[in-house]
């Protein structure tokens, strides 16, 4: 009892990170290593032949310390110049201190030794002489390190997003780390980062106005920034900007040597190999590299300047740790160019590849040590399906369809290889059909979805995530990154509940649940129609209105948090929950009023009218929300980070009303309305349901297999959520056994007649060759019908459905007998997410 109430005492003023035996207090306690006490910091003492990234990121945690109590320690190298309370930080065998305590046997590191990007933060009492007590941050390399002085950081409550997003933390006057100890298993996933992507709209013109103002560009600077955000958010490798706007990142010699610096790895997408980036080097700069112009950029025909291109680049970075993407696309994002058959290409590729490996090998030694990874993207997954040879220790990066769902994993053969496999992954999308680059609505619950399933089909070497210009995507992006560092941690089962744990840390427990609320239904509004898409999607006249409302009340939602606010936490607020959900509203009520106006003008003018100039006004919101957002926040900080209109699109314009003369000459629509690709024709999405529409999670019963289960994801797809087999990897079914497989029995009260059963699901692609996305339904236990609604990107329906958010099979049933009536669904593989079912009668 005596035990208890100490706890009970000392919970008000201790603060857990899911930390082992550490934990963070702001008042004293016994043995309690005082960081801040009695305006004085304890000094942080590193070793200066340790990596660089230690000394940059001690100096970013004595900033922090100074954030939160205004008082900003020391960073040192001589113990000596500190006192008798020290915190030390170092990497196991290149920091002296370290090393001793370790020999002196006062530090045990056996549980992170030799392993990846692992650390351990402790208490020790009378570490040397002359020091009573230290806070002890060791790193299993240079990197475990690094994360281990940022977790630290972010148990004291300063957020990864501190400076990105201006969260401002709580004020503390003193800072206490209560005695104990923390170790970190090695992350999920080896590599793991970002894709700075089509950055011209934002990232760039920011950068250029107000960071690199010396080059006007994405520079050093700014790299600096993304480089400290990404070991804040324990990523380790980069795909940097390469869009027409930006130099390439070699192109100043400072870039990588910042990346070193903060020990980031290298890589280059899945269109740019050998860490080059063609748009820019090729066909721009190649004449001012070389001193002559470049040839065709194909290798069957101007092999000599391909090749010396590509191996000036490997020898520039032999020294830096780097990630090699291997094989062969075309500038800017396109096929490869050369033989024109598909058996000319895949020979093509081989002698490329084999080349490549050549060079690794003239500076490497041993081909096999190099990190190499080959992106079957776009068109190469269907050269790689008909039989390129890519080598053991290779990996595989498969990529989604650009939407998110992932379009092929590896099959049991493929999971034996030595390089095992990666994910591309995407955020935001600049294509066909239409781009999404200006607002982040991929949810949790969609991503842990996907990359779970990836990760148990062996995906476990590389994740990279296209983020577009970081902003406004930072929940998704944190997320993505801390689900590649723990991936047992936020299941697809409890990704929902992630919205809430990252609210607390960036706004506080006090208003966690309630920003949870907002983004999930933000994030479930987006399924049926992301903002950036309503100009191609057309919605039945009561789904839009239910939008319209659903998103009235979200707005409502979002101000009644925002006036309770303490002032510090107005501007993170405004750039992390307020512009994403206001402006994804206004934009659908820009486009349906609009519509509206034109259903009405012939039987009631005045209203037309009413509709014009509310989709007017909402246009004009748009402009004024995203103005502050450039100008007001942090006397101008993010000026051109935001751009309401990326591309220049025709959706983001003021579209046609009918009653035009509401419109201001700037404000009216200029030319024909285009969209950015010509689809066939819009996508009606009719949300309209039958005589019962039931979440698929209303299941009466259920019968599962003994290693699995029937999950019910909530978050995931239309409505409350989804119910799918899981774990990933479970068994595959066929028409043939059906009766094996893991099912759910739905009860209702159907009268004689016929009818059509639809079965909605997640718009994803089967597991690989082999796997399906099939259903055996059973009507009051008749032989079944089988329906798969595994829907490939090469089929036309694609387009169609990862617009809308779900793909369809819809089937004919007779009902003989009035009454209750059993609907038994089989789920015969893996990867089907069912969400909703609608019940129409026909006859």
């Amino acid at each position: 009892m005596k035990k208890l109430k100490i706890i009970l005492l000392f919970s008000l003023f201790i603060f857990s990170v899911h930390a082992r035996g550490i934990k963070i207090a702001f008042e004293p306690h016994e043995s309690a290593f005082p960081l801040v006490r009695n305006n004085s910091a304890a000094a942080i003492l590193t070793d200066t032949s340790d990596a660089e990234v230690v000394g940059i990121v001690a100096k970013a945690l004595a900033s922090d310390i100074e954030l939160v109590t205004s008082i900003k320690p020391k960073v040192i190298s001589d113990p000596r110049k500190g006192g008798e309370h020290l915190v030390i930080a170092g990497t196991i065998g290149h920091s002296a201190f370290i090393d001793q305590l370790i020999r002196s046997k006062k530090l045990d590191v056996t549980q992170i030794q030799n392993k990846w990007e692992s650390f351990i933060i402790t208490t020790i009492e009378a570490p040397m002489k002359g020091v009573k007590q230290a806070l002890v941050i060791a790193g299993s390399n240079r990197r475990g390190t690094a994360y281990g002085l940022f977790e630290l950081s972010r148990m004291f409550g300063v957020s990864p997003w501190v400076w990105w997003a201006d969260v401002v933390p709580t004020h503390r006057k003193e800072l206490y780390v209560l005695p104990g100890v923390k170790t970190t298993e090695e992350p999920s996933v080896k590599y793991r980062g970002i894709f700075i992507n089509d950055e011209d709209w934002a990232l760039n013109p920011w950068a250029a106005k107000n960071i690199d103002t010396e080059i006007k560009d994405i520079g050093p600077k700014t790299y600096a920034r993304v480089f400290e955000l990404m070991l804040r958010l324990r990523a380790n490798t980069i795909w940097p900007a390469m869009h027409d706007s930006t130099n390439a990142f070699f192109y100043y010699p400072d870039n990588p040597v910042v990346a070193d610096k903060y020990a980031i790895v290298m890589g280059s997408t899945h269109c740019d190999q050998m860490l080059r980036s063609n748009t820019f080097e090729w066909q721009k700069n190649f004449e001012k590299e070389y001193g002559v112009k470049p040839g065709e950029y194909r290798y069957d025909t101007n092999k000599s300047q391909v090749y010396r291109y590509w191996e000036d680049r490997v020898k520039a970075t032999k020294n830096y740790e780097s990630v090699f993407t291997i094989g062969m696309r075309g500038v800017r994002d396109g096929s490869i160019v050369g033989p024109v058959t598909k058996e000319g290409k895949l020979a093509l590729l081989d002698t490329i590849i084999q080349d490549q490996r050549n060079i690794f090998k003239n500076y490497f030694g041993d081909t096999t040590k190099v990190p190499q990874i080959f992106c079957p993207y776009k068109e190469v997954l269907g050269l790689y399906r008909s039989g390129l040879n890519i080598p053991d220790d290779v990996t595989l990066v498969w990529a989604d369809d650009n939407y998110g769902y992932i379009r092929q994993l590896s099959t049991p053969a493929e999971q034996k290889r030595r390089g095992g496999s990666g994910i591309y992954y995407h955020l935001e999308y600049l294509g066909k059909p239409h781009d999404y680059t200006w607002l982040s609505t991929n949810s949790p619950s969609l991503i842990s979805y996907e990359m779970t399933k990836a990760y148990q089909f062996g995906a476990n070497r590389f994740w990279i995530v296209n983020v577009g210009d970081i902003k406004p995507a930072e929940m998704e992006i944190q997320f993505f990154l801390d689900l590649a560092w723990d991936t047992k941690k936020w299941t697809p089962e409890n990704a929902i509940q992630y919205a809430a744990y990252w609210a607390e840390q960036n706004f506080g427990k006090d208003f966690a649940q309630e920003i949870a609320d907002i983004k999930r239904e933000y994030y479930r509004l987006a399924q049926s129609g992301k903002p950036e898409h309503l100009g191609i999607l057309r919605y039945d006249s009561l789904t839009r209105q239910k939008r319209l409302t659903n998103y009235a009340k979200l707005v409502e939602k979002v101000d009644k948090v925002k006036i309770r606010l303490p002032k510090r936490l107005l501007n993170a607020y405004f750039e992390l929950i307020e512009y994403p959900v206001k402006g994804a509203a206004l934009m659908n009520q820009k486009m349906f009023y609009a519509q509206m106006s034109f259903n009405v003008v012939s039987t009631n003018n005045n209203l037309a009218r009413e509709y014009s100039i509310k989709s007017k006004n909402a246009f004009v919101k748009i402009k004024k929300l995203t103005q502050y957002y450039n100008t007001n926040i942090e006397n101008g900080k993010w000026n051109g980070m935001m751009n309401y209109a990326p591309r220049n699109l025709s959706v983001y314009d003021m579209p046609r009303v009918a009653v035009p003369e509401v419109l201001t000459d700037s404000e009216k629509p200029v030319g024909k309305y285009t969209r950015s690709y010509i689809i066939s024709d819009t996508i009606n999405v009719d949300y309209s349901t039958g005589i019962f529409s039931l979440n698929a999670n209303q299941f009466k019963t259920k019968c599962e297999l003994k290693n699995e289960r029937i999950a019910i994801i909530e978050g995931l797809g239309l409505g409350e959520g989804s119910i799918s087999r899981y774990p990933f990897n479970g068994i595959s079914f066929k028409k043939e056994n059906y009766e094996k497989a893991p099912f759910v029995e739905y009860v209702l009260p159907l009268t004689i007649g016929k009818y059509e059963i639809s079965f909605k699901c997640l718009p994803t692609q089967n597991i690989h060759d082999g796997r399906s996305l099939a259903m055996a339904v059973s009507v009051n236990n008749r032989k079944p019908l089988f329906v798969d609604v595994n829907q490939s990107k090469e089929e036309g329906k694609w387009i169609k459905n990862i617009m809308r958010g779900y793909s369809e099979e819809t089937i004919p049933v007779s009902i003989d007998k009035s009454g209750e009536n059993k609907i038994r669904i089989y789920l015969l593989d893996t990867g089907l997410a069912l969400n909703r079912i609608d019940v129409f009668k026909t006859k």
